[in-house]
């Protein structure tokens, strides 16, 4: 089972939310809505879409380039933890 199937139900709330926000942009551009608040709309979406990102990265990284019997320890679980901090640093 892949780690997008085991996560998928997660992951698809917050595509569901992904969507919403961008009707709500949709709607705000259609309605002649400020500027200001059709950038902040955006923006936000923008984030919830890094998030969304950021999740299915980390996600990769753990499943595929981890043993599943590794030690925290190991330096390998090292890298990948720091590999997965950068990854949200970078996108959240």
């Amino acid at each position: 089972m892949s780690h997008v199937a085991r996560e998928k139900q997660k992951l698809l709330n917050r595509l569901k939310r992904l969507r919403g926000q961008i009707e709500a942009i949709e709607r705000a551009v259609d309605a002649d809505a400020e500027c200001a608040r059709v950038l902040q709309q955006a923006t936000a979406c923008r984030g919830a879409l890094d998030g969304f990102i950021a999740e299915v990265i980390e996600d990769h990284i753990r499943e595929h380039m981890l043993e599943p019997d590794a030690a925290p320890d190991d330096p390998k679980v090292q890298a990948a933890e720091e590999l997965v901090a950068i990854v949200r640093s970078y996108l959240i």
